[in-house]
């Protein structure tokens, strides 16, 4: 999948000219000399995304550097209109953030299956010469042109939509772990920066349910300064309900690893820090119980910690009921928080 896993593309997008309004003028055997009777102009074609549930990637636009809609139809005599200029629809998938590539300004973000939102808009059909017509001049013989279409550069970016995305340095079991709960196939090596895209899995729980797991290419400090893979896997983080911090049960000091994970999230975006966390010691099957209560002692306080091996598949089961009463607290509570909002906005009215 790594491959083919595309999370940035960089388009250039021109939309259709509008059409020009007609200037005709009404001749037939029985009015030899009749009034304007030009129709107006179509639209050019639009640009827009459309959200698909089933698109997993930006793969499709990577070798699509020009983008151009259909420009709109000129506008005829007896009042006919022009014909509107094809819109070109871009499938992308859910989100994915447009910002234009000269500002960095985002434009606006895609989250909901066949939302559509235009990307860049047409120009205007422009008005044929019957709305010109007046008591003073009634045989206008000009009409308006139509608008010209827009030409941008548009940056697509994509942010995985996740219940859990897992956080941790290089190396420290995130990969291991997808593979062992999910059916996601991530490369697993010793080294560091294995995983350079996402990768996500879905976790079969209880009675059915699932939830999606997001494997992201590890962090290093300074990472919101670009350092290592920077932003381009930080932006991932974002979307994703639940964050699974995970560090290896022979790092030299776990609280100090943990605080280096949670100010570059900091440092990357204040919002992170609202987002429900959870911490797995990783490799734990090198510990006997003496061991764990005498790292208990290093562990975060107010944090939900579980000690796992995924290779020794101990303790998984617990971190999926864990993982599932998070999430489930999470969108509960957003869900109250978004009733409350409407709510409010409807007394507003």
């Amino acid at each position: 999948m790594s491959g083919n896993f595309v999370d940035y593309v960089k388009i250039c997008c021109r939309s259709g000219k509008g059409g020009a309004g007609s200037a005709h003028l009404h001749r037939s055997k029985a009015t030899p000399k009749g009034g304007p009777d030009g129709g107006d102009g179509g639209r050019g074609g639009h640009i827009i995304l459309r959200g698909n549930s089933n698109v997993w990637t930006l793969l499709a636009l990577k070798y699509r550097k020009h983008v151009i809609a259909g420009s709109g139809g000129n506008g005829g005599r007896n009042h006919m209109f022009g014909a509107d200029g094809e819109d070109i629809i871009l499938e992308v998938p859910l989100g994915t953030v447009a910002r234009d590539a000269e500002t960095g300004e985002v434009e606006f973000e895609i989250t909901k299956h066949d939302e559509e939102r235009v990307l860049l808009s047409g120009g205007r059909g422009g008005l044929g010469n019957s709305h010109f017509k007046s008591a003073t001049n009634q045989t206008p013989r000009y009409a308006q042109p139509g608008e010209p279409g827009q030409e941008s550069w548009k940056i697509l970016e994509l942010k995985t939509l996740a219940d859990v995305g897992l956080v941790g340095f290089p190396n420290a079991g995130k990969s291991t772990l997808l593979s062992v709960i999910t059916a996601a196939k991530p490369k697993i090596a010793n080294y560091a920066f294995t995983t350079l895209v996402p990768n996500l899995g879905i976790v079969s729980y209880r009675d059915g349910r699932s939830f999606v797991m997001a494997d992201i290419p590890g962090i290093i400090e300074n990472a919101h300064q670009g350092k290592g893979l920077g932003f381009r896997f930080l932006r991932h983080i974002e979307r994703n309900a639940t964050l699974l911090f995970m560090i290896p049960c022979d790092t030299e000091n776990i609280r100090k690893e943990y605080n280096i994970l949670l100010n570059e999230l900091q440092q990357y975006n204040e919002e992170l820090m609202h987002k429900p966390r959870v911490l797995a010691i990783t490799k734990s099957d090198m510990l006997d119980e003496e061991l764990k209560e005498m790292l208990k002692s290093e562990l975060p306080k107010d944090l939900p910690t579980l000690f796992i091996s995924s290779v020794a598949q101990q303790g998984l089961q617990e971190l999926k009921d864990l993982l599932w009463t998070t999430i489930s607290e999470y969108k509960a509570i957003d869900q109250a928080r978004e009733e409350d909002h409407f709510q409010g906005w409807g007394e507003e009215e």
